[in-house]
């Protein structure tokens, strides 16, 4: 179950400011904020009210992945390794949103579609791990509050090794939830309820962070993570709608685009009878026109700058 793709978000963080607080012992409040936010610590942590992370994986191996299983994928897994040598599988989500789950055999699960989430989604999902790395195997995680007004714990960037790559397996079902358990029929029942949710899912071979969806019988989707700053994306968008090289071959539809966690998401239409294997190529194809418009440098011209303002038109920002 992916989170909504239809639900807005403000470009501000709405925690309310309050006086700023005194500089912790040995802290410069004209000096760069420690948590590495760039800004001074008087106009960052120090003023009472932590400052909303744009975009939370930076600096992770597989950042549009990321962003992906977090707000796009229904059912997939990624293998991750900690700073000292543990393996952690992520999870797209996990049985009721929980945030972490502790095997019998000390097999960590850490969930990435959590119930609640603060303005800093990394430091929620890292509070989560750090809990699940010291609770006992087949113990309950208690990470403590997660989310809300902000987690305690440390980033995701502190805890994992970053030279292990992210690869993602993408899931039919979320049959990975019982591996290695004898489940009663309860959750034999919830297992099978929550598959219900799923959307066919396809992570193209060869293209970063391309995925194919299927959420009903009349079409299908392409929705693309892509790691480009969104205003040089945008230029390059409006070069190729203009030139009328937007489109993905015949039957298909640029839909318009989300904002989420810091990077834009190109989504098209696309007919539904049509496998996702066959879309390797035209996807293939567009990414080689999308790379010689991101290198253009020139201004943009008229017809380029209407099809930029109908582009943003086109766009949303996920919860």
């Amino acid at each position: 179950m992916a989170r909504s793709a239809t639900r807005k978000r403000s470009a501000h963080s709405t925690a309310p400011s309050t006086a700023a607080s005194a500089a912790p012992e040995g802290v410069n409040p004209k000096a760069p904020c420690p948590c590495g936010s760039g800004r001074r610590y008087k106009h960052c942590h120090g003023s009472g009210y932590a400052p909303p992370v744009t975009r939370p994986f930076e600096g992770l191996p597989g950042e549009t992945d990321w962003v992906a299983l977090r707000e796009l994928v229904s059912s997939a897994t990624a293998t991750l390794r900690t700073t000292d040598g543990r393996e952690v599988t992520l999870a797209s989500v996990l049985p009721g949103g929980s945030p972490a789950l502790v095997r019998a055999n000390g097999e960590i699960l850490l969930g990435l579609q959590m119930q609640t989430s603060s303005d800093d989604v990394s430091r929620d999902v890292g509070t989560a791990l750090a809990a699940a790395l010291e609770a006992p195997a087949g113990a309950p995680v208690d990470p403590g509050p997660v989310g809300a007004a902000g987690s305690a714990g440390p980033r995701l960037q502190e805890l994992l090794d970053l030279s292990v790559p992210f690869e993602v397996t993408v899931h039919d079902d979320f049959g990975f939830w019982l591996e290695g358990t004898e489940p009663g029929a309860a959750a034999l029942a919830g297992l099978e309820h929550a598959n219900e949710s799923i959307l066919p899912t396809v992570r193209l071979p060869g293209l970063e962070s391309a995925y194919w969806v299927r959420p009903g019988n009349e079409r299908a989707h392409l929705r693309w993570v892509r790691p480009e700053p969104e205003e040089r994306l945008l230029d390059a968008l409006a070069r190729l709608g203009a030139a009328e090289q937007l489109l993905l071959g015949s039957g298909t539809r640029y839909a318009g685009a989300f904002r989420a966690l810091g990077l834009v998401v190109p989504v098209w239409d696309l007919p539904a009878d049509v496998p996702a294997e066959d879309w390797v190529g035209p996807a293939t194809e567009f990414q080689n026109r999308l790379e010689q418009a991101l290198a253009a440098t020139a201004e943009l011209t008229a017809d380029e700058r209407r099809a930029r303002a109908g582009l943003l038109s086109r766009q949303i920002t996920l919860r």
